[in-house]
């Protein structure tokens, strides 16, 4: 790998490994002052609960909710901050705020607070920009997102109490919000070199599947004729060579 490659691995991963070492603090934080987490918490259609919709997400219940909201989160938000580097913090801050809002329009009435609405922001806006773009990387990356994190389509249905669907639902939908919204902004893969800008190596022949056997074998009995009538005319030049130089 090249040392371009290093620095853009690293620059991939430092936004999102400092998102969530934030909201591991931010839990810390929480555990060891005995913070009530519902002073944050977004409550839906209630003007004390608006401010939520900016802060609800950097609060978890526990540590096993923080948990399960990271691994995804760092994983998406590598992915974004690689292949999609121009659309990846527009687009989480539009999955964090939009879904907060719709959150708190729509969403049942209770104390909403953890980030996975953004996580599934995050997977949805990978997901739709591989059909959108419709370049085989981009679906390839999409579809190892759907293979990773297929569970999580549960989620947005309301199917357990105490779980905040609408912010999964909403999250999903945002992420296909932006997807179309950064449509081309940039591309999944870094820009290949023109195929006119050098000469293009080959493990084989670019003709090898398009010719018969009996077609390559007279090629190569031609080639061995050329080589010897070639090594004749040397040898012939170097007797008149020598002939001179008798004389």
């Amino acid at each position: 790998m090249k040392p371009n490659i290093y620095k853009e691995l690293f620059n991939a991963f430092k936004v999102p490994l400092l998102m969530v070492g934030g909201l591991w603090l931010i839990q810390l934080w929480v555990e060891m002052f005995g913070i009530n987490v519902r002073e944050y918490a977004l409550v839906p259609r209630r003007v004390y609960g608006l401010w939520g919709i900016v802060t609800s997400p950097l609060f978890h219940s526990d540590w096993g909710h923080i948990f399960n909201n990271s691994f995804p989160l760092f994983v998406t938000g590598s992915m974004m901050y690689y292949f999609y580097r121009k659309s990846a913090l527009p687009s989480i801050i539009i999955i964090h705020l939009m879904t907060g809002l719709a959150v708190w329009l729509f969403g049942h009435h209770g104390y909403h607070i953890g980030a996975s609405g953004v996580a599934y922001g995050m997977v949805s806006f990978i997901f739709f920009s591989g059909l959108f773009r419709r370049e085989v990387e981009a679906i390839i990356l999409a579809l190892i997102v759907i293979i990773l994190y297929s569970g999580m389509i549960v989620g947005i249905f309301p199917d357990e109490p105490g779980i905040s669907w609408e912010s999964h639902l909403f999250g999903a939908l945002m992420g296909l919000l932006t997807a179309i919204l950064f449509l081309g902004v940039d591309k999944p893969f870094r820009e290949k070199k023109k195929y006119n800008e050098g000469v293009p190596e080959y493990f084989f022949p670019r003709d090898v599947f398009e010719k018969t056997k009996s077609e390559r074998a007279e090629e190569r009995r031609l080639q061995q004729l050329m080589a010897q009538q070639a090594r004749m005319e040397e040898y012939m030049r170097r007797q008149q060579k020598k002939d001179i130089d008798i004389n």
